[in-house]
């Protein structure tokens, strides 16, 4: 909205100064801004109202033992995120690109899925939420819709089916027929990965932020032409437009952080985890950097991991010694550290290192190409 008028203004009447509006990464850092002064005026408010109503968590019986003292905290607070993201995207972006417009789709839609489980856990005392297959439905309609604008809009007609490979100079993979399928399968994967990490204060949140600052200088110099060119990597021209939605969604994440690191006075719910995944799946997807998603993403991929090693090694040894046996204590892992009697918040800021490093590693792929 802002942008628009603003850049009306500099047409117009072309005052000193409002130029500055045409600026991505002034933009950017105001979109950053206000979501951050947004989850701080509306964040205790929404803190507040979850309380009085009293949508708390459910604590698993079969969780560490340690979370039963968090019974009582209020979840569903992925609301926090989801208005601090939307509204200085509405402000600050270009909502003629389509860029920003696939991921505040998914977004949204994501967190609407995510709302209703929410809802049905907490309120209506469902002990599963919405149905898995419901779900999964809804995830997969995102995929299509994505996969689709991405195979059949002209914005990405030169590269539409293509994507970049990590640390290969000048060789990018073609999924051809099989894009859209591609599509499908990595915004379920990614949605759910942030689902299953967000067990501990602070952690899905805190190496979201860690992810998407280097996301934004990814999708940054793929959206402009000369520093595309200089590191041989796919150019795509108005992607750059990504930027403000992930500096929006990078000052959503450190002002709900305020809230959600130990110990959490709210959790995100799946409201915030399954949009935060599929922003993160989509934004990869269509700046073509899906195959960086384990090594940007690595967190998310060892958690997820390690519940599919833990499931499939538990009913291999049941159906071969008639008794399931476990590789890890507890998944997901950072289960498994806390069964090791390490302290939440050494796991958390650990597993934020460990972001960094791998965040570190992702932007050094572009440099030995």
């Amino acid at each position: 909205m802002f942008y628009y008028l603003f850049n009306y203004i500099n047409e117009t009447f072309n005052p000193p100064g409002f130029d500055v509006f045409r600026f991505l990464s002034f933009r950017s850092a105001l979109a950053a801004i206000t979501a951050l002064i947004i989850s701080f005026i509306f964040g205790p408010k929404i803190i507040s109202k979850l309380k009085e109503k009293q949508i708390d968590q459910p604590i698993r019986d079969d969780g560490p033992e340690t979370h039963k003292k968090k019974a009582g905290t209020p979840t569903m607070g992925g609301i926090i995120i989801l208005i601090s993201i939307i509204i200085p995207v509405l402000m600050w972006s270009n909502l003629k690109s389509v860029y920003i417009l696939l991921v505040l789709f998914a977004t949204v839609f994501l967190g609407a899925i995510g709302f209703l489980d929410d809802y049905l856990k907490v309120i209506k005392k469902l002990p599963t939420g919405l149905i898995a297959r419901y779900k999964l439905m809804g995830q997969i309609f995102v995929g299509l819709i994505i996969g689709s604008a991405v195979y059949f809009l002209p914005e990405f007609s030169q590269y539409n089916t293509q994507t970049t490979l990590p640390f290969f100079k000048n060789l990018n993979w073609d999924f051809s027929y099989l894009y859209i399928p591609w599509v499908i399968f990595i915004i379920t994967a990614t949605s759910n990965a942030v689902n299953l990490t967000d067990g501990l204060d602070g952690l899905a949140i805190g190496t979201m932020i860690i992810v998407m600052l280097a996301l934004a200088i990814i999708v940054y110099v793929t959206g402009n032409v000369i520093y595309a060119d200089y590191l041989n990597i796919i150019y795509l021209s108005g992607s750059g437009e990504l930027t403000v939605f992930i500096a929006a969604l990078i000052g959503a994440g450190l002002g709900f952080l305020w809230f959600n690191f130990y110990p959490a006075e709210v959790f995100m719910g799946d409201t915030g985890s399954l949009s935060l995944g599929g922003a993160f799946g989509v934004i990869m997807i269509i700046v073509k950097k899906d195959l960086l998603i384990p090594i940007l993403g690595g967190i998310y991929f060892i958690e997820t991991l390690s519940v599919i090693i833990q499931r499939l090694y538990f009913k291999y040894t049941k159906k071969k010694y008639g008794e399931g046996r476990r590789v890890f204590k507890m998944a997901p892992i950072h289960h498994h550290f806390e069964q090791l009697n390490w302290a939440e918040p050494k796991i958390v800021i650990r597993f934020y290192i460990v972001t960094i490093i791998l965040a570190i590693l992702s932007l050094t792929s572009f440099k030995i190409r």
